[in-house]
């Protein structure tokens, strides 16, 4: 089999460094034990991954995607968001229930608070 080139990938990936990124990227991954989608035929692990980029057995956007993973030191997990009756620890009876307090309660309660002393200037004059 002919050697491939740059030129044979480069309709499957525009820019020439891209391209260069995707399949060095993907030689490392070959280094590393990946599984190989083409015969090796004697190629060094560079070569093969061009040709696996050129016979379109790993696709561009996959190869790309692989290699932002790999460089990430904090990968963001999509959790399911939680409801916020379960943040304030539901229905328990030791937890304060602000949503359940009449207006006369809230009322009573401010009016055993003190006021912050006042720091305006009218303790300059």
């Amino acid at each position: 089999m002919a050697r491939v080139t740059v030129e044979d990938c480069i309709d499957k990936v525009e820019n020439r460094f891209e391209l260069v990124l995707l399949a060095s990227h993907r030689a490392r991954m070959i280094a590393g034990g990946a599984q190989l989608t083409v015969d090796r035929d004697r190629d060094k692990n560079p070569v093969v991954a061009l040709r696996e980029i050129a016979d379109e057995h790993l696709t561009p956007d996959d190869l790309k995607e692989d290699l932002i993973h790999s460089m990430q030191k904090y990968v963001e997990v999509d959790e399911p968001e939680t409801d916020p009756a379960s943040l304030a620890g539901g229905d328990s009876d030791d937890n304060v229930a602000f949503d359940r307090m009449s207006e006369e309660e809230l009322l009573r309660g401010l009016e055993g608070l003190v006021p912050p002393a006042n720091n305006s200037s009218d303790d300059e004059e």
